[in-house]
Parts: C-alpha cells; structure tokens; sequence
C-alpha cells in the first residue's frame, strides 16, 4: 500500500489553552507564569533542530519577561532515548523539562528503550516543520529529479544521511521518498548522526550523497549557498525558496515533523500546570511568533492530556509504518 503520511498531524488538531489568559508583556513572576531554576534538556547535539528549538524558546521566554537563567543542556546519546531515561528518572522534578519530538518517538521504537513517552508527564507540543532534502554546494544534483534518477538505478551507493536514529523523522521521510519511487526501503543506504549539527559536515563533505533534515537547521546554510535545497516534504513550498514539494517531483510523500516538551513523571496538578501556564504564555508573546516566521516553523500547539493523546497516537503509527515498510 503506497503511504501518505503525515505523522505531525495525527490526534487532537484543536489548540488546548490552560490557565490564564495570554500576556504578551509583563513580569513571569507577576503573572504566575515564571519557574525560577527552570531547565530544558535537549537530548541530542548541539545545532539539530530540538537543540535549537529549546534555546530559541529559552531566549524568547527570558526576552518577554517569563523567566530569567533558563538553563538548557545537552545529554545526547541513543537517539534521544538517554535522555528520555533521565527525564523519567527525575521523578517529581517540576523544575526539568525535555525538548523532544518525533525523533524521540523512532528512538523508543527501534531501541526497545526501557522507558516511554508514557512514563512522563506531557506538557506540550510547540511547532511543526517539513523535512528537506539538501546537498552541498559542490553536489553534482542540482534538481530532485536528478537525485532520484541516480537514486533508482543505485539505491545502495547513494547513501542518505539523517538526524535521527531509524524510526525519526529524517529517517522515515527518505524511507518514504524510496517507497513511493519505486525503491525497496531496505535497500536504503540510511546514515544516522545524532542531530542536524553532527549531519551538516557530512553534507557539505559529500560524505553522504544527500542529507535530510528540517529547514530551521539548515536555512543560513542554504541562504549562504553552502547548501543547495532540492525539495521539501510539506504540502506546500517553504516561502522564500525555490524548491518543489515531493509531490510536485512525482511522489507521493507528504511528511512533517514536529518538537515539543514533556517532563518527569509523578508531577502534581499544580507543578504540571505551572509548566503548561509558563508554555502557554511564551506562546502568546510576539518574541515567539517572531521565531516561528523566521524560522519556517508551523504553530502546532497543544497542551496537556490531548497533547499526552497525540503523543500515544504517535507511538502506535511509528511503529505500524515501520511494519508496513518492512523496517
């Protein structure tokens, strides 16, 4: 069965408010939306996507008065799932928070992880994104057709690189892309780093014929012309770029992926809605809107026990799309 896949959009798609209403200005500590000593642990390398989501959204918090020193930290390790083992470790630490996504999701599938996404306590999903299929510069593709003429007569020897363990995002998109053009998924020559930082070397080496990554990543690189951009996996064109959608090239892929925050489990009622008020006022601030234009993000928002849904739901479609590409 061919596959149109769009993870990101998967359970609850209203917007789930808690607490009061939305500040755009004033003191964090006023409003009852400050957590003094809050820190978010990004649990890859520094420069990939949720490294950089995490501190854009510290910045925008400190920027709009919510919060002063938010501490964000890296534990990389095992796609994302050592981090995910000390987050749940961190029982009723209502001061931690980790920045995750569908990568995270993958990690837990492919590892047999010990601990789930079930064992924390969600707080919210933040932003959505299309992955990107780039080259370097000094690539012989400079079409996505091109790429994938080569891609189909070769699948081994053009190998793909990805920011994410098996089971992520970059990891499923080409897996996909293979599908719907006709190439046996277990036949890709799939290249893991643990971030879009770590992959970004490779790419502008040639050490991987072509990277997959999201465009907040990459977007100076690609704006400089280090990187050159082939297609996107959204439904529609990032503005500003000349670069077809996947289904524009022929195939039929829609892919998006998407980050947002969980903490440790055994949290009470009053901890876990501090961190959703505290999420739900750095939504509302224009520091934040701005970071979305600029960075190609999607608003995804979605708090609490529909967000908790939504991540269940994931778990469940990572691993049938696994099965049903026979990986």
């Amino acid at each position: 069965m061919r596959l149109r896949t769009t993870l990101a959009l998967l359970g609850a798609a209203l917007l789930v408010f808690a607490g009061p209403p939305l500040l755009t200005t004033g003191s964090g500590a006023a409003t009852g939306t400050s957590i003094p000593g809050l820190r978010i642990m990004v649990p890859n390398s520094p420069g990939g996507g949720y490294d950089i989501t995490a501190r854009t959204a510290a910045r925008n918090a400190e920027d709009a008065g919510l919060g002063h020193t938010i501490e964000v930290f890296n534990l990389p390790g095992a796609g994302g799932t050592v981090g995910l083992s000390r987050v749940v470790g961190e029982h009723g630490n209502g001061k931690l928070a980790m920045l995750m996504g569908l990568g995270v999701v993958g990690a837990v599938e492919t590892n047999h992880a010990p601990s789930r996404l079930g064992d924390t306590t969600p707080i919210a999903r933040l932003v959505e994104e299309p992955n990107i299929i780039v080259v370097g510069k000094d690539s012989k593709y400079r079409t996505i057709d091109q790429l994938l003429a080569d891609w189909k007569r070769n699948p081994g020897d053009l190998p793909v690189g990805g920011g994410s363990s098996p089971g992520g995002p970059d990891h499923l998109a080409p897996m996909l892309m293979a599908e719907a053009a006709g190439i046996t998924p277990k036949s890709v020559n799939y290249v893991p780093f643990d971030g879009g930082g770590e992959l970004l070397a490779s790419v502008l080496g040639g050490k991987v014929a072509f990277g997959v990554s999201g465009i907040g990543e990459y977007r100076d690189q690609i704006e400089s012309g280090e990187l050159r951009l082939l297609a996107v996996t959204g439904p529609q064109r990032i503005e500003g770029f000349d670069a077809p959608t996947l289904r524009e090239a022929g195939l039929d892929v829609e892919f998006t992926n998407w980050r947002g925050l969980v903490a440790p489990p055994g949290l009470g009622d009053a901890e876990r809605d501090r961190l959703i008020r505290f999420v739900t006022a750095l939504h509302g601030t224009e520091e934040w809107r701005a970071s979305l234009r600029r960075n190609g993000w999607d608003d995804a928002f979605l708090t609490g026990e529909a967000y908790g849904r939504f991540l269940d739901g994931q778990e469940k479609r990572v691993d049938s799309v696994l099965k049903e590409l026979g990986l």
